[in-house]
């Protein structure tokens, strides 16, 4: 399949792109990721490897919307975790008056 990243054309296959990610550490997710054999990466990654240019060169929608037609699942940002809520001893300190804070 040809494609465009950072304006240049890349003929990529889903098996090429299985070679080329074999044996390739995942690296921290953080953002949006695309999940090649049994391994989910970042798609910044990924593009990195497939096409060899900088991170810097493309966007991760450039990558994504490749993964995407060629086959693989992509998965958006994860979510930040909520805020903690307060345990028991900080909520009854702060309604007592006492130094705990209620915020956290």
């Amino acid at each position: 399949m040809r494609c465009v990243i950072a304006r240049y054309p890349f003929d990529l296959s889903k098996s090429g792109v299985l070679a080329s990610m074999k044996g390739v550490k995942p690296e921290l997710i953080t953002g949006e990721s695309v999940t090649i054999g049994r391994r989910r990466y970042p798609v910044k990654q990924v593009g990195h490897v497939i096409t060899g240019q900088d991170r810097r060169d493309f966007t991760g929608a450039e990558v994504t919307r490749a993964m995407t037609r060629l086959g693989f699942t992509c998965h958006a940002a994860p979510e930040a975790a909520p805020p903690s809520a307060p345990t028991a001893l900080q909520t009854a300190s702060a309604l007592l008056g006492g130094t705990g804070s209620v915020e956290g």
